[in-house]
Order: C-alpha cells, then structure tokens, then sequence
C-alpha cells in the first residue's frame, strides 16, 4: 500500500517539478467550460452571419451532444445537421511567443474551426482526435471568439456512412483540452497523436528491446541544440533506464530521433493477472531547462495467436472472453464523463471478460488508458460499417491512421479492425480493404489486424486480407436454430485448418419485460416479442458450444449493453437494440449476464435464472441454477429438489420436474463455499389462469414506463 501511495505521489509532483525549477513547460488544461450552442442551417460563411445568427444561444459543458433524447426514443425522428458551438476566450498576454492549440477528443461528425471568424481546419470523423494550432489567430489580453460548426449529417466519404447500425451522436461530446507549449516541441498535430512512439520486440522474462520514437518540431528561426532525454520509471518511481541525447533540430519540417534500450528482467504487463506498467517520460531541454515533456504508459508484453489454439500472452496461454460495448448510455447518448467510461469497465470486469471489442469505432482515451491498468486485452476499430459508398477510402484510412497513432502506445491493444461487415462492390471493397491492412501493417508493423464479415463462411472475399478473420452469425436468431452454432464450428474445424478465426458477434434481443416459460431454437426477431428466456437459451447453448473449441481463438458476445439504434423498433421500444446484456441505463443485470460471470469470473457465483418470469402457466416445471463453487441445494417451498443434470458446461444445474403449488412459491438456491454460505431467492406465482395470458402487446408500455419514456 505504501508503495503505491509513494507512486501516486512521484507521478504527481513529477509532473511538474524536477530539482528546484519548473520542468514542464507544457501546459494542458480544460476547455470544457463558458460554450454555447445552437441548432440551424444557415447558408451563408460564419464570417458573414447577421446578427440573428448571435441570438438564442444555450449555454452548455462539454462533454455535450443535442441527440441524447431524440435519437434514443424516436425511429428516424432526430436531428442530424449543422449546429454551431461558440466560446470567448482570453489568453493571458504570457502567452506570446508560445504555441496554442485545440485538441478536441470527439467531434461527430464535421468539424470546422474558426478563430475571430477566420478559418482554422476542419475534421472528418466521429471519433477520433484531433488538434489545431490556433497561434497566429489569437489576440493576447483581449477577447477572442473560437466558434465550431459541428454537422452530424450521414455523407458518404465519411465513415459511418449512415445511422442505420447504430446512431451517430452529434456534438463536442468529448473533453476539450488547450495545449500551450514552447516554438520547440515534442509534435502535437501529429494526427493528434503523443508524438512519441514506443515499439517493442524480442520481449522475454529476460530482457526486452523497447525503441522509443520523437517527432520534433522548431518553428523558433534558427537551428538550436537541444537535449533529448527518455527515461524508463519503474512503479515506485526508480529509474529502470535512461538515455540523453544532443540534437541540433532544425527550423525547417519535423524531425524525429529514437532511443533504444535494452531492458534486463522486465516486469512484464500479463494483463489481469499482473497489469504492471512502466512510465516513459520525454523531454526536451534547451539551456539547461526542460521545455517540453511527454508521460505514456510502456506495458513489456508480447501477444500470440496460435491457429486452432488461442492467445498467448508472454508465453503464457490466456482465456479470450470476450464482450462488444458501444459507448452511449439511456439519457446520455455519447457525452459521457470518466465516471460512466469507468462503470462500464466495472461492469465488464465482474462479468469475468478479459477482452473487449471497442466497437465500430474509436472510443474515448480513457477506456484505452484504464483498459491498460486493469489488464483487459483490447481490440479497436474503425467505423468502416455496415456500407460501402465507394466515396470513402480517404477518410477510412485517415481513421484508421489517426486510431494507431493516438494510441500506439497502449499495451492493451493487441489488434486494429479494419471493417465490419461490408460487402460489394466486391472489387473495390477488396481492393481497399487490402490498403487499410498494408497501412495499418506500415504504422504498427507489431500488432494483428482483423476485419469482420456477416456471413458464416471463412472464404468471404472481403475478408480475407488481414492476419485474423472475424466472423459474426446470430444462429438462432435472424436464421436457423440455437444449435446449428455446433455444425458452423466442427465445420471450420474441417475444412479451414490453420486460420485464425475469431467469433467476433453473437447474441440474441432481450426485453426484460417480456418473459416467456418455455422457448424453443428458433428466434423472433421479426415479431417484436423478445422474451429474456430465449436469450439465455441462447447464451447458455453458444457459450457451452464455444467453450469447447479452442479453434475460435476468441469470442466476443453482442453487446454488454442495450444501445440506441434509431433506424429501427426493436422488441416494442423504438429506436432500441435489446441484446445487451445490461440494460441501457446500466441498472439491470440480465440473466445471460450471470451465465458469463459463473462461467468467467474467478467471484463465487449462485444465481438462480427466470427471476423475471414471476407469472408462471405450468405446475409442472424445471429449476436452473449457476454455480461456479460446487453442487447446489435447491428448495422448492421449504422442500429439497435433490435431482439434477449438468446443462451446457460444469456450472449449468437443471433441477427437472420441479412441482409447483397454486399461488406464491418461494424458490432458494444454497451453497456453502470456503465456510461461508451463499443464498439466492426468487419467487413464482403458479395459476391455472396464466395458461396463455401474456399479453405480448402490452409489455410496450411496461418498457416505456421502466426507461422512462
């Protein structure tokens, strides 16, 4: 403990101060505070705008978007088109000869950036960084009007291309910072990226060789020598390794140099289990004093994926169970603060996942920073989904760029998704998918790639041109039956040896509020009627099925929470896709998720499943219980059930022919684990009368008035 709390405070106090003088004179500070925001369409240049453009302003924070109520509650009802942000700011007159830049950590969808009504830049793209010198623009010790005119209309030559997969949330609905260093400095508009780079190789409990990249820039008129230094701190704050060099930087282009080590004994990043990580610190120095300075994480990991077997991290075979999360929440579409970012985690964590999908696009900087700390094993990707305009391969591939390279340096990615699902036109689909993996392999050449099909063959043509095939199939649910995932397995399993396939979506809609005692193989996706049971079945028939074939090097269920999918009416409640298995406001758990944390989690679990399902029609009927700690008791009204099977894997007990009696039944789950007794309850109500008296079109309501519509 108290080595922690010394660390905590090095990495404090390190910031800001070495010896007796000032060490980083870079500043970042917030730039969430004093916006206003309006909606409209105006035709003319914001230099022109009259004066009813200055009117009816709304004061907001950032984070902020104008969709979290329309596009999470009305079908094809929400507002997509330009509005504008506008903020005054009046940097201090110490300013001058310094450099400022904006660094906006999410716009959706374009952006453009005028300083005093004249044009700064422009970003296309949703979700990734990006940052913009301001310098020239500013007037020092007066005010100055920094406006953003943000559109989150679909185009085509920016990915997404439309909202019919999941919504585009408009607005600066992630943190802004303003970035203020000296005319020498470490690279910021770098595809907003840290302009360090660090790469490692030949990674062993015995030594590991990190390189360590520095772009540089002089924009002072004269070459200058500088002193480059990069230091390597363990977690109580020694140093692990150092390295200084002189540099002559010219005032002409950017200039990068390197620094390369040699680590003995690295403690190595072994997720989970041990998620140790290092800290490299960057700075420049110009007569004896620091002018810049850049903190990253170094985790010392090495990943592997053997064909047919799984995931090796530093030798050592680790478990991929995986989950999908899209970012928005009920309420507040995107515009979220560490503290849902952090929920979320939480939440995946107790469920036992040790790998998440980040999906379809780049997610806030803090999910990759705490995904470091904690040790889940990430795969990022960019939002090429779901279409193809033939007009966007520019902007893929600038996502794409901008994905690597703002977040190169996170030891817990260990793969770049190229695309989901996107098809014809084949031949240009193909050929551009090919230049996403030659890129993605040119920026990181240390990482897999993996792109994404929906259809469940391995010989799908677009998806044949990275190092990892995904494959998303709903059996059961939009095709087929539940256990038709057993023949796609043992098939592959056949006739694809050697290829590294991972089970990149499957899941099933949940609406908790529909219930249903006994459910069958075969979903009903078109009927608006998404009983909780069904997917359970499904969940326990997929898990049990995946669990037993290691050809799938990972899986990843679809989705640990409901989102928002304004296209679409989804189990009664528009504008919602149910097959999370949390809800969208993240305060029920459903059944599903308790069969992953019985199957996953390392916690002792004792669940009893069908909680929801309260108004039971047959007297007759079956008991399920998860647990992960032994056989459990089940009591029916006071009386023991001692009879059993195992279901889909050594947690699943089904107590069989379970006799129910008129009116209220109490059922209890017990074991004893390490001492300790642990209890589950639930209660059903058995009559006669529920013998077909679910009325499915009323559970519209019930949902509506649980989410609060």
């Amino acid at each position: 403990m108290k080595k922690r709390i010394y660390f905590l405070l090095f990495l404090f106090y390190s910031t800001f101060w070495i010896g007796d003088g000032l060490l980083n004179a870079r500043e970042i500070m917030s730039f969430n505070e004093g916006w206003s925001f309006k909606k409209g369409s105006f035709s003319k240049d914001p230099v022109l705008f009259d004066a009813s453009f200055h009117t009816r302003w709304t004061e907001v924070k950032i984070p902020h978007t104008w969709n979290a109520v329309d596009m999470q509650n009305d079908k094809n009802n929400y507002y997509a088109g330009e509005t504008y942000y506008k903020k005054e700011y009046i940097p201090d007159a110490s300013l001058k000869g310094k450099r400022v830049f904006l660094r906006f950590q999410g716009v959706a969808t374009v952006a453009e950036v005028y300083i005093n009504k004249a044009y700064v830049g422009n970003h296309k793209g949703g979700y990734s960084a990006f940052a913009i010198e301001i310098t020239k623009l500013l007037k020092y010790g007066e005010p100055n009007e920094i406006l953003v005119k943000v559109d989150n209309s679909p185009r085509p030559d920016v990915i997404p291309i439309n909202n019919t997969l999941f919504g585009v949330y408009g607005g600066i609905y992630r943190p802004v910072d303003l970035i203020v260093t000296d005319p020498i400095n470490i690279a910021v508009t770098d595809y907003a990226s840290p302009g360090i780079y660090i790469s490692q190789r030949n990674v062993t409990q015995k030594s590991a060789d990190v390189n360590v990249k520095i772009k540089l820039e002089n924009k002072e008129k004269h070459s200058r020598e500088i002193k480059l230094s990069t230091t390597i701190y363990e977690q109580d704050g020694k140093v692990k390794a150092q390295q200084q060099t002189p540099f002559i930087i010219l005032p002409q282009g950017r200039q990068s140099l390197e620094h390369n080590f040699t680590l003995k004994n690295p403690h190595l990043w072994q997720g989970f289990e041990d998620p140790y990580l290092y800290k490299v610190v960057v700075r420049v120095t110009l007569d004896n004093k620091v002018i810049d300075e850049v903190t990253q994480p170094l985790g010392i990991r090495h990943f592997e994926l053997k064909a047919g077997d799984g995931m090796y991290l530093n030798g050592k075979k680790v478990p991929m169970y995986g989950v999908c999360r899209h970012q928005d929440w009920w309420k507040l579409g995107s515009a979220l603060t560490n503290k849902e970012h952090n929920t979320d985690l939480e939440i995946i964590k107790e469920m036992g996942a040790t790998t998440i999908r980040l999906a379809h696009y780049q997610q806030a900087e803090q999910m990759y920073a705490k995904c470091d700390s904690i040790g889940f094993m990430v795969w990022a990707e960019i939002p090429f989904v779901n279409r193809v305009s033939t007009w966007e391969g520019d902007n893929a591939k600038q996502q794409l760029t901008e994905l690597i390279r703002q977040n190169y340096n996170h030891p817990s990615i260990y793969i770049w998704g190229l695309h989901n699902e996107v098809y014809t036109p084949y031949d240009y689909t193909v050929a551009l998918t090919t230049e996403l993996n030659d890129l993605a392999k040119t920026e990181d050449p240390y990482r897999y790639t993996v792109s994404v099909s929906g259809y469940s063959k391995v010989d799908q043509a677009s998806n044949l041109n990275a190092d990892v095939q995904g494959i998303n199939h709903y059996f059961g649910w939009y095709s087929g039956k539940i256990g038709d995932v057993e023949k796609w397995v043992t098939g592959m399993e056949e006739n694809f040896p050697g290829y590294k396939i991972m089970f990149s979506e499957y899941g099933a809609e949940a609406n908790i509020h529909q219930q249903e005692e006994e459910v069958g193989e075969f979903g009903r996706w078109f009927s608006q009627f998404y009983p909780e049971t069904f997917a359970t079945k499904f969940h326990e028939i997929h898990w049990g099925v995946i669990s037993r074939h290691p050809y799938l090097l990972a899986s990843y269920l679809w989705n640990t929470f409901d989102f928002a999918t304004p296209a679409t009416t989804q189990g009664g409640v528009e504008a919602r896709n149910m097959k999370g298995l949390v809800t969208f406001d993240r305060q029920t758990k459903k059944d599903p998720f308790y069969w992953y944390k019985a199957n996953w989690s390392k916690e002792p679990v004792l669940y009893l499943t069908q909680r929801r399902a309260t108004e039971r029609e047959n007297q007759v009927t079956h008991v399920t219980v998860y647990c992960n700690v032994g056989i459990p008791q089940l009591f029916v009204n006071g009386e023991e059930v001692k009879t059993f099977k195992i279901g889909q894997t050594a947690v699943h007990y089904i107590f069989e022919n379970v006799q129910l009696h008129a009116g209220e039944n109490i059922i209890e789950a017990k074991v004893n684990h390490q001492g300790k007794a642990l209890n589950d309850e639930i209660k059903w109500n058995y009559s006669p009368e529920n013998k077909g008296r679910v009325d499915k079109s009323a559970l519209k309501e019930k949902t509506k008035e649980h989410i609060g519509l």
